[in-house]
């Protein structure tokens, strides 16, 4: 038996080994390590490359704010339908492609700015400190407030006025591109809720012949839906013109008309109303002729056409707005004017 094999304990490394950096015997295994030694940045050393450093972050914020005007120049330039081929996307919506390029840009260079400055000219220096309660000490908090006024002074913020400055302006105008935004809400309403496509001298056109609505048309019992002269239903802005110009006739004997301006603005017992339920703007398709009556399908809003269209059940705040009408020349039924007043649900201005 070999003399190894004999005393095993001979392997172990000795203390004077461990001098020698074989193996280092500690009490503690979780001993800290400690920080390692600081190197200095060329910035820190080089007063050229700081500058070649602040200059590049300027780039990058002003190409923010470039970025940023050319959002809002594309969202006003481009409109909302043109597709164009652009490699490798394919074809895509020239504003949809140019908002998100040029926005992304923007924040991109802000982020980017923001990081280079960190990485190259605010302080780097790594410290310790030791945890303490929740609730700070007057010491503390005058050492927090002495920490944040020397890292204010090694960041430089104060005394480099080109990062300064172009820091605010990108900052400044990113925010511009969300209110440019606010315009997909929708064109302002003006005065177009308020009025239609119904004229004085419109004729009244079928909606099922595209012919104009002569009296003898319209038999009582009946109910027929028409539309404003002009107005093609191959038009680009048809469905949206018809949401308020919508308009059904039916014919009631004269004397069963209770309302007396309803009379007035009926020819010879052809009343003339918007489609429109003043619920929710569902479009009204049932009529009962023996009580004259016409209901909305989606809520149920009833409307009595021989009273002036008001409302005797459901949900709908206000009566039907009626159309004057009359008969032309030609001996076709025409409109006298516009609605009474706004059609369809009520909103914000009306009186």
């Amino acid at each position: 038996m070999s003399s190894q094999e004999e005393n095993p304990e001979k392997n172990l490394p000795s203390e004077q080994g461990a001098a020698h950096g074989a193996v280092e015997r500690t009490d503690d295994p979780f001993a800290d390590p400690g920080l390692p030694a600081h190197r200095p940045r060329v910035q820190d050393i080089d007063e050229r490359a700081a500058k070649r450093s602040e200059r590049s972050i300027a780039f990058l914020f002003l190409l923010s704010m470039v970025a940023t005007v050319a959002f809002i120049a594309s969202f006003v330039a481009f409109p909302v339908d043109k597709i164009v081929f652009i490699f490798p996307f394919g074809h895509v919506s020239i504003l949809h492609f140019s908002l998100g390029l040029t926005l992304g840009i923007a924040l991109f260079c802000i982020g980017a700015g923001a990081v280079h400055w960190a990485r190259t000219l605010m302080s780097d220096v790594e410290t310790a400190d030791d945890r303490h309660p929740i609730e700070a000490t007057p010491e503390v908090k005058a050492k927090v407030l002495e920490d944040f006024a020397a890292g204010a002074a090694e960041s430089g913020f104060g005394r480099r006025k080109l990062i300064r400055t172009t820091m605010f302006g990108a900052l400044a105008l990113v925010p511009l591109s969300g209110v440019v935004l606010l315009r997909d809400l929708g064109p302002l309403p003006e005065k177009k809720l308020r009025s239609t496509l119904w004229r004085k001298g419109k004729q009244l056109i079928n909606m099922n012949t595209n012919e104009p609505l002569r009296p003898e048309d319209v038999v009582v019992g009946s109910l027929t839906f028409a539309m404003p002269e002009g107005l093609s239903q191959h038009s680009e802005d048809f469905q949206k013109e018809i949401a308020k110009a919508a308009l059904m006739i039916v014919r009631i004997q004269p004397d069963e008309i209770k309302d007396k301006r309803e009379l007035e603005w009926s020819h010879q017992g052809i009343v003339a109303y918007s489609k429109i339920c003043t619920h929710v703007g569902c479009p009204i398709s049932l009529y009962e002729q023996q009580t004259h009556h016409v209901l909305c399908p989606c809520h149920q809003s009833t409307f009595d056409l021989s009273d002036g269209a008001r409302v005797i059940f459901g949900p709908a705040g206000h009566a039907l707005p009626q159309l004057r009408i009359g008969v032309n020349a030609e001996g076709n039924l025409e409109a006298l004017g516009d609605f009474d007043e706004p059609v369809g649900p009520a909103f914000w201005e009306r009186g």
